[in-house]
Order: structure tokens, then C-alpha cells, then sequence
């Protein structure tokens, strides 16, 4: 969950790394760290933001064209200058970054203390780099094939780059689990090392993913990668759609912000291409070779993590309502440990915004080894989760780079949604003329997102009035309880205030003796199936002295009169209502956090990517 960044050739080493350190800071920003070389090997690295390091180093030689850098989000060892990256060899040669968790260091590190190694901090990654000195001195082998042999020996997660002071023009890396691009500069005569790409567009977009359990070594020669057998690997060079402005805040205060607005955009460009309303046509290109057995499934399962869990309980819904296929949903983080029951031909959705979550890697390859077809839902061309799909469909939301999710969270019911009308048409479980109107009805999403985004000062109003709150409590019913989650989800993250969602009828089952007139609670009330019932549960909660903000369909004249705040969003079919209804739970948990004076875009505790179980 750490970002990390490499870079050789001709440029100034230390001006690449930390303005990239900047553009990875939402990975994790306990401690940063760089390592350069010129005549010696200087490593500097602080506690906190990639900020603090910049000062520290401000009058210090950072010189040189080779370097390494580190942004930390901390598992083994608290943050402090001591277990921050990089960490060195025992000789001071070699000096290594590391994002992951390597499962064995305890044994590791008690061999190599019998041997005579010290280690000076907590952490699993400087008994790595010290296992890798140990295995070079002990074999009088290369580095290349010290860090080979050492990597048959580590359990864990890892991605690495290591430099070193006897070969300063030489960077070696090899990732297993945790991500890894290397970008490729003009006329291959320099590289770049990463954790994803957005540190690397402002140079090239000429990239190399980097595949479990390869080794790549860059030099003079150029790039070579082997396997851990030692085989040679043909680099397959990618390049990439994105431009440096989708990084940039484009005058926003924060990412959060920015790409709360970017939404009506985001769902357009999952669009694109895809449905085409006026011709009744919608088809998703990444899903044709299992097309037939995804129509033909007897279950479907869904595996996520967090958002994208929720998203993943919307389209339990949508499928099932539109397509009768049973449909799970589980926690990647429990799937594997349960014991799942998996039969060959089932239907397994890993959705993940950075395609790179841990926890739903693991759920595939296990789902994988039963026999399932992976149909893999994700934001990040190229990632781990879409390479080891057998097939899917982008989301197309751009770069996400707020820790809390939000254009993800839509373009993946976007895509959902897509999905299930088309198994839905196939199958012919729903009529013609609903397949159409419901077509005709996510064509016009856009539109209501950008109608909803112009509630902005209402909710930032309604934001002041309770940014002192203790505690939230929201309710929605059918498919909007997820919403219910996704909200009291977004206030958590980023505004350290305690929610909990609920299902409006379970109230009565527990939640309610929390209401009194301290206690907001926030109701999805859109004009649906369910909307006598949620009136209900309102009158129950202000019976109780509870404040109500609640969020209707415009037009509505009813629940106004019941409730301290109304917030009045566009009308859309039920089944898409979560697109529309999410966004004032995004803004409200946006303008809470920043009335607290919190981080909005680098909440404590939390990076973006879970790289790591």
C-alpha cells in the first residue's frame, strides 16, 4: 500500500522522484524516503508528508541520475524516520524500497541474526534487503541473481527496486502481488519505476507491467526480464491513455472534489461506444468469448472490497431483478477463508477500482482453481485484477487519486448495470419496451448527475449545521440500503465521524434506541416501491426527536413537511436511482470533513490501494 518510484538516466534523479513521491502520496504518507547515487550512496528519508522530506533535503547533496524513492503507509513498525524507506544492506551498498508484506521476515530475521546481521528497524523490508546482501556474499554471486535466489525464499507480497553503490547505473526490481510499471524513455535511454503510472505520464507513455514474479534489471544494456527460473521474458511495451491533466487538480481545492464533478463525465465515457439508446443497442466489447455462459449461468458471484463492495450489492439487485440469476456477494478479504463452494463454470465479478486489491487477487486465483470464469470489473488498464480476468470490462472513470472513491463507485454501476441489461435483453426476462426505457433512462444519467451536483451549497450548508455530529445513521431500502452503506461509508473515511447504514425496516430491530435529538439521520427516500414504508420509518425516527435529512426525488411535496432538511434529486428509474442518490451522500460527507478541518484527500490510516491482506 506504499507508493514507489525508480528512475535512471539522465535527468537529476532526486527532481523525478520527489515531484512523483507528490503524484503517489495518496498510496500511503506516514514517511517518505529517497536514495540517490552519484560518488556515494545518500539516503535521506522523514516521518510524514513527502513535503517534510522535500525540506529536510533542501540544503543537502541530492545530486546524481539514479535514485530511488519511497512514500510509506505503515505495516510493519510505526511511522518514524528510523522505518522508513528506503532501507539498507548492512554494508551500506545496497539500498531498497519495498511495498508489501513479506510473511516470513520474523524467521528470516532470527537466521540472519545468528549470522551477525543488525537490524535498526521494525520492519519486514530491511530484513529483506539484508537476506538479499546475505545471499550475494554467502553464494559470491551477482545482485541480478542474489535477488533471484532470494525471492524463491520470501513468502509474502512485494514489489522492489533495488540500487546499488557498486553498480550506479543499474536499477533492479521484481514484484509478486503488489504492483509494478516500468516506463520507458525516449530512445530506451532512460527508465522509470513505479507503483502505477502517474508519476511516469509527465515522461512517456511507453510502459512495461511488470508480471507476478519477474525480475527486471535495467542498466547500459537496457531492460531485461527474467521469470524466477531464470528465463528470459520479451517486455510487452504498452502505451498508455492518459494525460498529465487527469492528475492535476484543475483548480479544485482537492482530488475528492474534483472528482465528485468529474462524474457526469466519467459515466458518459463508460458509456461511450456501448449504448447507443436511439438504436436500442448495448454491448460491452470485453465480455464476448464468455458471453454465452455468463447469459446461461446458474449464479453469478461478486467478490470486493469496500466501494466497490456496495457497488457490488447494487447489482445484486439489478441482476437478480432483471435477469432471475442468483447472485452472491462477498468480502474478497472472507471469500477464501470460508471455504467457498464454487463449481466449474460459475460466474465470478472481482470488482476493484485500482485492480490491484490484494484481498480480491486472492479470491480470483482461488476462484480460478475451481474452475469459475473470472469476468473481471476494474479502472485500471493494464492492472493485476484485468490481466488475471479471463475477460471484463473497464470502467473508464480516469485516475482516481482521493483516497475515498467516488466517479469509481458510478462508472462501476455503469458498467453493472450494463451488464445485466444485456444478460437481462438475452434472456428475454424482461420486455422489449423495459429493456428500452431503461436505456433511454441510463442515457440521461449524466444529465441528473450534473443536475444533483448543482445542490452543492444547499448540502454544504446542511454540512455546517452538523459537522459536530458524534454519530450518523443512514437508511435506504432495496436498491438504495447499498447507497445507505456507500454514504455512511464516505463519512467514515474522511471525516472520522462514526455511521452505520442500515436497511430503513431494520431500525426498529436495534438502531433505533440510538435516535434522540443529537442523532442526524440521513434517509434515501426517492419516489419508488418502498416509498409509503420509508415514510414510516421517518415519522418513527421524528417521533424520537431525531433530525432527518432527507433525500427525495423532485417534486416531491410529502416528505418536506415531515423532515428538518430535504434534499431533491432528479427523477430515473429505480433501478439506477443509486447513481443519482449517491451524490449528495458524496458532497455531504466532503463538506463535513472539511468543516472538521480533516484531510479530505489523504484520510488518516487509509491509502488508496490495499496492495496488502
Amino acid at each position: 500500500m506504499c507508493g514507489i518510484i525508480g528512475y535512471v538516466g539522465h535527468r537529476q534523479a532526486h527532481e523525478v522522484l520527489l515531484k512523483g513521491l507528490k503524484r503517489l502520496e495518496y498510496r500511503g504518507y506516514d514517511s517518505a524516503g529517497i536514495a540517490v547515487l552519484n560518488s556515494s550512496l545518500k539516503v535521506f528519508k522523514k516521518q510524514g508528508k513527502v513535503s517534510d522530506l522535500e525540506q529536510f533535503i533542501q540544503d543537502q547533496d541530492v545530486s546524481g541520475t539514479t535514485g530511488i524513492g519511497h512514500t510509506r503507509w505503515a505495516t510493519h513498525g510505526a511511522p518514524n524516520d528510523v522505518n522508513a524507506h528506503p532501507h539498507l544492506s548492512s554494508d551500506k551498498k545496497l539500498a531498497m524500497i519495498h511495498n508489501g508484506i513479506i510473511e516470513n521476515y520474523d524467521t528470516l530475521k532470527k537466521e540472519l541474526e545468528k549470522k551477525g546481521h543488525r537490524f535498526i528497524s521494525e520492519t519486514d523490508s530491511e530484513v529483506f534487503i539484508q537476506f538479499i546482501e546475505h545471499i550475494q556474499k554467502h553464494n559470491q554471486c551477482s545482485l541480478e541473481e542474489a535477488v533471484r535466489l532470494a525471492l524463491t525464499e520470501v513468502v509474502g507480497a512485494y514489489a522492489i527496486v533495488i540500487t546499488s553503490k557498486d553498480n550506479p547505473d543499474q536499477l533492479i526490481a521484481a514484484r509478486k502481488g503488489s504492483p509494478l510499471v516500468i516506463g520507458v524513455g525516449e530512445e530506451k535511454k532512460e527508465y522509470f519505476l513505479a507503483s502505477d503510472a502517474t508519476p511516469i505520464i509527465e515522461y512517456t507513455k511507453e510502459v512495461v507491467y511488470l508480471n507476478d514474479q519477474e525480475i527486471a534489471v535495467i542498466n547500459g544494456d537496457g531492460l531485461s526480464i527474467k521469470n524466477l527460473d531464470d528465463e528470459h521474458q520479451n517486455p510487452y511495451i504498452q502505451t498508455l491513455d492518459m494525460e498529465l491533466e487527469a492528475i492535476e487538480k484543475g483548480g479544485f481545492d482537492h482530488f475528492m472534489l474534483k472528482e465528485i464533478y468529474e462524474q457526469p463525465k466519467s459515466i458518459r465515457d463508460c458509456l461511450r461506444g456501448r449504448l447507443i439508446a436511439a438504436n436500442g443497442h448495448l454491448a460491452l466489447g470485453g465480455i464476448h468469448k464468455h458471453y454465452q455462459e455468463l447469459v446461461n449461468a446458474n449464479r453469478i458471484i461478486i467478490v470486493a472490497c469496500g466501494t466497490s463492495w456496495h457497488a457490488g450489492l447494487v447489482a445484486e439487485y439489478l441482476i437478480e431483478d432483471l435477469t432471475r440469476i442468483p447472485v452472491e456477494v462477498e468480502y474478497a478479504s472472507e471469500f477464501r477463508y470460508r471455504n467457498p463452494i464454487i463449481a466449474p463454470g460459475d460466474i465470478v465479478i472481482p470488482i476493484s477500482q485500482s485492480g490491484e486489491t490484494a484481498d480480491t487477487l486472492a479470491a480470483i486465483e482461488l476462484a480460478k482453481e475451481k474452475g469459475a470464469i473470472i469476468l473481471g470489473v476494474c479502472n485500471v488498464v493494464g492492472s493485476s485484477i484485468a490481466r488475471a480476468s479471463h475477460e471484463g470490462a473497464y470502467i473508464h472513470a480516469g485516475p482516481e487519486i482521493g483516497v475515498a472513491s467516488t466517479k469509481a463507485f458510478t462508472a462501476q454501476l455503469t458498467v453493472l448495470s450494463m451488464i445485466a441489461l444485456m444478460i437481462a435483453r438475452e434472456k428475454k426476462t424482461i420486455s422489449e419496451q423495459k429493456y428500452l426505457e431503461l436505456l433511454y433512462a441510463m442515457d440521461a444519467i449524466p444529465e441528473k448527475v450534473e443536475k444533483s451536483l448543482e445542490l452543492n451549497a444547499q448540502i454544504k450548508y446542511i454540512s455546517s449545521i452538523y459537522k459536530g455530529a458524534s454519530n450518523f445513521l443512514y437508511l435506504g431500502r432495496g436498491y438504495n440500503f447499498p447507497v445507505a452503506l456507500e454514504g455512511a461509508l464516505k463519512l467514515k473515511e474522511i471525516s472520522y465521524i462514526h455511521a452505520e447504514g442500515y436497511p430503513a425496516a431494520e431500525m426498529k430491530h436495534g438502531p433505533i434506541a440510538l435516535i434522540d435529538e443529537e442523532m442526524p439521520v440521513v434517509v434515501i427516500a426517492p419516489h419508488d416501491n418502498s416509498y409509503e414504508k420509508i415514510i414510516s420509518n421517518i415519522q418513527e425516527i421524528k417521533a424520537r426527536k431525531g433530525k432527518v435529512i432527507a433525500i427525495v426525488n423532485e417534486g416531491d411535496a410529502v416528505i418536506e413537511t415531515m423532515v428538518d432538511h430535504v434534499i431533491k434529486v432528479p427523477r430515473t428509474k429505480e433501478e439506477l436511482m443509486p447513481l443519482v442518490s449517491v451524490i449528495p451522500l458524496q458532497l455531504l460527507a466532503y463538506y463535513i470533513a472539511l468543516d472538521r478541518g480533516c484531510n479530505v484527500d489523504q484520510p488518516r490510516n487509509l491509502a488508496k490501494s490495499v496492495t496488502v491482506e
